[in-house]
């Protein structure tokens, strides 16, 4: 276990450590990146959007707390807690040593290996971490023990204050089936369902058929889309069941199931509230949830678009009515599933902070992590609920490292080589828990950044996320950043036309980037042309330094090949612009860009585009990212293209007989043997990413020739992990 203090007298520094040294294992000192932390704790110019109930700076408060998350959301609590003036303690595994949270935080305390099971599960070290340092409170973020109702109740009996609902009101709700009896108590409308414990895949089966398919399997602890499934016949229920109790005791230590009749595409809509220790409780409006990937948010939005007053009043109300009746003291969210008649059913209420928050902070102007902290102190709310805003509009999109190509996207690790959030853009807000340099790994969630874009109306909000995903740079893995762009721009979002099954019926055969009309397309072609252009004349010139003017080379006839397309140019280079004559069109390219920026701004014809040049290779190749996808981009002259065209063809390779890892993880099971038959469908793997369990079965029927991985290890994506005869 180690532990690290910043302090302005290195002497302080040297007693703690050596007091931490008596208590703990072993101690790692980090002077060496105090100088270095400093760059970290700039206040981010969104916290002047708190403008509702500003900080009371003469009101008591917690000197010192722990956060027992990581990530971005760990930075989001230090962000708060750094404006109140009290002191923070970053919990953090081995390989989070070195993480942007912990670099922020005051001090901070190693708690175990890389499994969450290890380290961010274990309670028994966190407790040891908030004795050593002394925090008054601790506040859960969201995930890990945030709804662990055994360590909110040992925290109470250690005088330790829980920044989040009492444990008792976390029992009453944060279970999902003791959640739906209180429900009916309150006389919140609810979805039809089992409200008793699954026992096995055979009870899990019974009870599907009695409730009428399709159901929803789901984890009486869960949340974040863990632990969920939808089944529409036995062998769904059989598998979904297996699969999301796995899931469920990986993720939250408890893997109690429950199934529920599942509510054919529906809205996805949920209240956020806040309650106190005082009896008072209000609603901070909705949001809007309903674009998902297995049952996990992409994108929300405050308010929701389909929502009227009159709507939101009883919504809001029922939220209220059922946090009264448990006795709920701090925020807190009900979420409901809505029909296209404007019914909502209760589906559960999330006992922590969402990962959507700030939306809501966005439309309301108030600080939850704020009010999450007073209300723990013992102060009441300030704001009751007709003094509660709504103004304007809030949207956020999750950024993740993830291939949004496989299955909406399957995640994708690595170090992050390059990273440029778009937080100088207005109106743009970008909680993230990352920097350049930081690593994506197998053993946590793969969000790099939740994107929240806030103005007068939803338009607005659309356009500013737009651009800021066009300015956002990342480099080092594969990111959902074409999936999250494109859908800013369709049709059905932009009208607001959206529910559950929006992702699979706009993109019935998946996501595989940007469909570009024709117009773009030529576009497209320009720029490349105008950037190869752009790159000869400056090798031109660095080659004959003592001619500035080359006049040889102030036309360029290239052929283009874009996909399975190919267009022929010529570029003529004038001063300011790049003339492309192209299917007898004539395309200027202002000569406004620099090949050298991460991201250029550039003029084509009477259009304007942001183009990242991701990189450039000798034979010509352009990696451009272009609205929002990145894509190849094979420029050359005329001649090459001739050449190239008497090379022979690469052979591909044949993959059809095997089983490939479709992400890097971690194999949890293997049920093919070598020399075993394997009908098409069946399951021969498990592997886990990110805490999700993900079936591998077999793509044709066939004896197994080789067994290449076993239960434990670790796999790359795209490895062979069965192969058939």
């Amino acid at each position: 276990m180690g532990i690290f203090c910043r302090s302005s007298s290195y002497a302080k520094l040297a007693q703690t450590i050596a007091l931490r040294r008596a208590a703990v294992p072993s101690v790692t000192s980090v002077c060496e990146r105090l100088q270095s932390s400093a760059a970290v704790v700039s206040e981010p110019k969104w916290t002047e959007i708190y403008t509702t109930n500003p900080i009371d700076h003469n009101e008591s408060t917690f000197s010192k707390i722990l956060i027992a998350n990581r990530g971005e959301i760990a930075c989001r609590v230090m962000h708060t807690a750094r404006r109140m003036g009290i002191k923070t303690v970053a919990i953090h595994s081995d390989v989070d040593s070195n993480s942007l949270f912990v670099r922020m935080a005051d001090e901070a305390v190693c708690v175990g290996k890389a499994p969450t099971s290890q380290s961010y599960l274990n309670v028994d070290a966190i407790l040891r971490a908030i004795d050593s340092t002394g925090a008054e409170a601790v506040h859960p973020g969201y995930g890990f023990l945030s709804e662990n109702t055994k360590f909110a109740a040992i925290l109470e009996s250690k005088g330790v204050k829980f920044i989040g609902p009492n444990s008792d009101a976390i029992i009453k709700m944060g279970d999902k089936i003791e959640s739906k009896r209180l429900a009916k108590g309150a006389n919140v409308s609810f979805i039809p369902g089992y409200d008793g414990e699954i026992k096995s895949e055979e009870h899990c089966i019974e009870i599907s058929k009695k409730i009428g398919y399709p159901v929803m399997i789901k984890a009486s602890a869960g949340g974040g889309g863990k632990g969920m499934r939808i089944a529409r016949n036995d062998k769904e229920a059989r598998e979904g069941f297996r699969l999301s109790q796995q899931e469920a005791k990986s993720s939250f230590g408890d893997d109690r199931m429950l199934v529920e009749k599942y509510v054919v595409d529906p809205r996805h809509i949920e209240v956020q509230f806040m309650g106190d220790k005082h009896g008072n409780a209000v609603y901070l409006n909705e949001r809007e949830c309903s674009i998902q990937r297995r049952n996990q948010k992409v994108i929300e939005e405050a308010p929701s678009p389909f929502v009227d007053p009159e709507m939101r009043k009883r919504m809001g109300t029922q939220a209220v009515t059922l946090a009264k009746h448990v006795g709920y003291d701090s925020a807190g969210t009900v979420e409901f599933l809505v029909d296209n008649d404007k019914n909502f059913y209760f589906l559960e209420m999330n006992t922590r902070l969402q990962v959507e928050h700030p939306i809501s902070e966005c439309i309301t102007g108030i600080d939850l992590v704020y009010e999450m902290i007073r209300v723990a102190k013992g102060h009441p709310l300030k704001v009751t609920q007709d003094q509660m805003p709504l103004r304007g509009w809030a949207i956020e999109s999750r950024v993740y490292a993830e291939d949004p190509s496989k299955n909406f996207g399957l995640p994708s690790i690595g170090r992050l080589s390059k990273y440029r959030a778009p937080s100088h853009i207005d109106g743009v807000r970008c909680d993230s828990g990352i920097e350049e340099g930081s690593e994506i790994s197998i053993y946590y969630d793969p969000m790099i950044c939740k994107l929240i874009t806030y103005g007068k109306t939803r338009a607005e909000c659309i356009e500013k996320q737009i651009q800021a995903l066009d300015d956002y740079v990342i480099r080092g893995v594969t990111h959902n950043i074409p999936l999250l762009r494109d859908i800013f721009t369709e049709k059905r979002f932009c009208s607001g036309d959206i529910n559950t099954g929006y992702l699979p019926s706009v993109y019935p055969d998946g996501f595989q980037g940007k469909s570009y009309t024709p117009a773009e397309k030529k576009d497209l072609i320009a720029i490349s042309a105008a950037m190869h252009a752009k790159d000869a004349l400056r090798s031109g010139k660095f080659i004959n330094a003592e001619e500035p003017t080359i006049k040889a080379r102030e036309e360029y006839l290239l052929t283009v090949h874009l996909a399975d397309e190919q267009a022929h140019c010529l570029v003529k280079c004038k001063p300011g612009a790049f003339d492309v004559h192209l299917d007898g069109q004539v395309i200027s390219v202002k000569d406004n860009f620099n090949l050298a920026e991460d991201v250029s701004h550039m003029n084509v014809g009477s259009n304007k585009h942001t183009i990242q040049l991701i990189n450039r290779k000798p034979n010509g190749t352009l990696r451009i990212r272009f609205l929002g996808t990145a894509l190849n981009v094979k420029v050359m002259s005329a001649e090459a293209d001739r050449f190239l065209k008497l090379m022979p063809d690469k052979p591909k390779a044949d993959f059809s007989k095997t089983v490939q890892a479709p992400m890097p993880g971690l194999v949890k099971s293997v049920s093919a043997k070598v020399g075993q038959m394997i009908p098409e469908g069946q399951e021969v793997c498990v592997i886990e990413a990110m805490k999700m369990q993900n079936s591998l079965t077999a793509a044709v029927t066939g004896k197994v020739k080789a067994v290449n991985v076993k239960p434990g290890d670790t796999v790359e994506d795209e490895q062979v992990l069965i192969e058939f005869e």
